[in-house]
Parts: structure tokens; C-alpha cells; sequence
């Protein structure tokens, strides 16, 4: 698991730990936030997105903010594993709280607290950008940050920019598929 499943600046297998971490956890608790957080807010981005562009919006999610972490660790020289959903989920965040921003969420144990998901993703950065500078090592504050960042940065710009202009690409590749034939 250790070497497909952890993301890790120091590995020999650097690109797909990057993809697969995406689909690994520590804990039954770190799996569990990770999928709360997931089926709260997949259905409102696969609303936004499409299955596909959800797909690959959470994959690409988890590639960058790996890469934000491997950033961080060899910058201050502080190799360990990274490993879990938490980026990607924190990509779907990020769309979906720059897409809806006055929508209200709560805190499923405080449930009489509400706020908008404007307030929430600022939190969210302002946390995530204090874990960073700060040091905290409770979680990876670096893929948290840049996951977040580019779900953001997706549902502003990734969108039209590579989704929309996919076309040509995906024809020559049906038309590849088929042997020529159209």
C-alpha cells in the first residue's frame, strides 16, 4: 500500500501513487469524514459537472494537490507519505462553494449553526493557508490547500478552458477507436 497508495516526494513510483493515493485513507474515521464530506457535496458538482467532468475534475483534484504537497515537503525538507481523498474531496469543495456560494451548509453535529458556503471555503483556505505557514501537521495542510484551490480554479476557468475545448480531441479519438471509419 505504502508504495501505490502513498504519495511520497522520495518514491520511485511518482506519478500514479499520485492518482491512487486518491483512493487510499489511515483510518475507519478518515475514511468515513472523507466520504461524508464526498456524498454531501457529489451530487451538487455532478449536477454542475457531468459524471464525466466530475470524474476528472476529482482526479485531476487529487493529482494537483499531491503535487502542492510534494511542493511543500521538499521545500522545507520534510519528506513523508501523503495519502488519502482529502485533496480531491477538498477540489469538489472548493467547486462547489465557488459555484453556490450563498448555499447554507451546517456542521452535522452542530446542526443548529448554519453559514453559506462563501464563508465556509474562506474558512477552509484561511485554515488550510495557516496549517502551511504554521507548520501544523494534524493533516496535510499543503493538498488540502492546493486541492481546494484548484476545484476553485476549475469551476472559474478548467471548465471552459478544457472541457469545452476537448471536442477535436475526443472526435479524432472515436475516429481512431473505429479504424479510420466515420
Amino acid at each position: 500500500m505504502t508504495k501505490w497508495f502513498c504519495s511520497n516526494p522520495a518514491s520511485k513510483a511518482m506519478c500514479l501513487p499520485m492518482v491512487l493515493s486518491c483512493f487510499s485513507h489511515f483510518s475507519l474515521w478518515h475514511i468515513m469524514a472523507n466520504m461524508y464530506v464526498l456524498w454531501s457535496f457529489s451530487t451538487s458538482i455532478v449536477n454542475i459537472l457531468g459524471k464525466e467532468q466530475f470524474l476528472a475534475m476529482y482526479l485531476s483534484g487529487g493529482v494537483i494537490s499531491s503535487m502542492s504537497s510534494y511542493l511543500l515537503k521538499t521545500t522545507v525538507r520534510r519528506p513523508g507519505l501523503s495519502l488519502g481523498a482529502s485533496g480531491a474531496i477538498m477540489a469538489v469543495l472548493g467547486a462547489v462553494c465557488t459555484q453556490v456560494p450563498n448555499a447554507s451548509l451546517a456542521i452535522i453535529f452542530l446542526p443548529m449553526f448554519t453559514f453559506t458556503a462563501g464563508s465556509a471555503i474562506k474558512v477552509v483556505l484561511a485554515m488550510d493557508t495557516a496549517g502551511v505557514i504554521l507548520g501544523w501537521k494534524l493533516f496535510d495542510h499543503a493538498a488540502h490547500l492546493g486541492g481546494c484551490l484548484f476545484g476553485i480554479w476549475y469551476i472559474k476557468y478548467g471548465s471552459d478552458l478544457i472541457w469545452r475545448n476537448r471536442e477535436p480531441f475526443v472526435s479524432k479519438w472515436h475516429q481512431f477507436r473505429q479504424g479510420g471509419r466515420r
